[in-house]
């Protein structure tokens, strides 16, 4: 009889969190991994694993920690843990991701090059620490704007549109003078060609190199700064429009090219005029969606077809995986901040939590603590999930939120004399 499985989540932050919960619903065992470079920006972190491995760079002392754990398979939980977990695998010999070149599934340069290499549409692109080499490519692509971006970072941080030679300069000061929200310092900037079109995301899994399409959504983005793209909302769209097939035909293409063979993937396509255009592609969960609530309007989520995949592949590889079916209007806010502020205190939400669509708000930090401005997801004061039988309702609260914001949902309240009279007496009563 075999042993139960027992899998490695490498940095179970973020939508990796639910991970350990749904692989128990299965019967298996979870301890977590922690990397030696994780993003700290994320509120939610791993709870009820009672093992963890910390990564210290040694590869082979961390294997070995997990094979006395007797792990059978590696995961990423988030993308700071894409590198190691496809490592880990590669040492212990479980289930993993090609290694012919894993660095091209984190650096969005080296993406680049293995998608073209095979023969799959592309941007044009470079990565460079010169300015005039930046400069000079720009002026060979004759377009404008130009996308500048780190090279292996995440949550839009520090994506910014340039419409000029001097905003080019200025973008490339700006990434190259910056720490990627891993903490490590960019040195070199990514050009990109701007794509125009409807922006998606795919969301799979995959088990010895089958795919399976959990859901696609398309996003709405919104610029701030003028030259900062940053998320506004995201729906999901039904399996039968028309560009599903094309976007989901490329995502799952670029995963043969990346050789994503084992584990999540989140893949951002622009769908253009000419046809699907790879924006990057992350070999882990996608993004921070509540997988009771997705599933709950879509009747699946990645996260529990992750931990089926990884302990029952014969449902992947014979195509039992549920098929996502839209069950109602649902739209994931991205909240915004118009200016810096502060998390709202529950009474200051009351207005957020009585919109009749609303059905679950997720703040980033607590309530008091301070929020800057937003211009990307790392300054979000968190996200929201409305949905509804009509799309209508929807977007009248999704407007409704916005007005909200710019009326100063972020801003601190202004006390009156009771309201801090009585601020001091229940202090006096605590005390």
């Amino acid at each position: 009889m075999n042993a139960p499985l027992t899998v490695a989540i490498v940095d179970a932050d973020g939508i990796g969190a639910f991970l350990p919960g749904a692989l128990a619903r299965y019967g298996t065992r979870a301890i977590h991994v922690r990397s030696d470079a994780p993003n700290v920006h994320f509120a939610r972190r791993p709870v009820d694993l009672d093992v963890e491995v910390v990564h210290q760079g040694d590869l082979v002392r961390t294997a070995t920690a997990l094979r006395q754990q007797g792990v059978g398979f590696v995961v990423a939980g988030t993308e700071s843990g894409v590198l190691l977990a496809d490592a880990l695998s590669a040492e212990l010999g479980t289930p993993g991701n090609g290694m012919t070149r894993p660095a091209a599934r984190r650096d969005k340069r080296e993406m680049v090059a293995m998608v073209a290499r095979a023969g799959l549409a592309t941007a044009a692109s470079i990565a460079t620490g010169s300015v005039q080499e930046l400069l000079d490519w720009a002026g060979r692509l004759g377009t404008w704007p130009v996308v500048l971006k780190p090279p292996a970072s995440a949550g839009s941080d520090h994506v910014l549109f340039c419409h000029s030679p001097e905003e080019v300069r200025e973008g490339f000061a700006a990434v190259l003078g910056a720490a990627d929200r891993y903490g490590r310092r960019n040195t070199a900037v990514l050009g990109q060609q701007f794509l125009k079109g409807e922006e998606y995301f795919v969301n799979t899994v995959s088990r010895h190199g089958r795919h399976h399409v959990v859901e696609v959504w398309r996003y709405q983005k919104r610029l701030v700064d003028g030259s900062r793209p940053m998320y506004d909302y995201e729906e999901p769209v039904a399996p039968r429009h028309p560009a599903v097939a094309l976007v989901t035909g490329y995502a799952l293409a670029v995963l043969d090219a990346l050789e994503v063979r084992n584990g999540a993937a989140h893949t951002e396509v622009m769908l253009t005029p000419s046809g699907p255009v790879l924006i990057e592609s992350a070999a882990r969960p996608g993004g921070s969606h509540e997988p009771a609530i997705v599933s709950r309007c879509l009747g699946t989520d990645q996260i529990d077809c992750l931990a089926r995949a990884i302990v029952h592949p014969e449902d992947l590889l014979e195509g039992r995986l549920p098929q996502y079916r839209p069950r109602a209007a649902l739209r994931y806010v991205t909240l915004l901040s118009p200016a810096d502020g502060q998390v709202p205190s529950a009474d200051r939400l009351a207005p957020v939590r009585a919109l009749k669509t609303c059905v679950e708000l997720v703040l980033s930090a607590e309530p008091g603590a301070p929020v800057r401005r937003t211009v990307d997801l790392g300054s979000s004061p968190g996200y929201l999930y409305l949905s509804a039988p009509d799309w209508a309702d929807v977007e009248a609260d999704y407007r409704g939120l916005r007005q909200l914001e710019e009326a100063g949902l972020y801003q601190p309240a202004v006390l009156t004399p009771s309201d801090h009279a009585r601020e001091l007496q229940e202090k006096a009563a605590r005390t």
